[in-house]
């Protein structure tokens, strides 16, 4: 363990856990900056196209879902063509 006002060795529990502490202190907060969080920093003027995550999971599976019916298409298209 560190004796007066040494900082604790590197790779010990304690140095990792006073590491945590500055991290947290750091931020002020609420992650800093104008005051916003990280999901406002995305969505506030983002040039681009606005969906909503819903939407894209339901095309996602869409994709998956017309990739695996062409799969399935051409494997019984080609046993026919033998």
């Amino acid at each position: 363990m560190a004796t007066g006002g040494a900082p604790p060795q590197r790779g010990t529990a304690a140095a990792a856990a006073a590491n945590l502490r500055r991290r947290k202190t750091a931020g002020g907060g609420a992650g800093g900056g104008a005051g916003g969080t990280m999901l406002q920093f995305y969505t506030d003027d983002a040039p681009g196209l606005k969906i909503s995550p819903n939407v894209v999971l339901v095309m996602s599976i869409g994709f998956i879902a017309f990739v695996a019916v062409l799969h399935v298409m051409g494997k019984l298209y080609f046993v026919r063509k033998e």
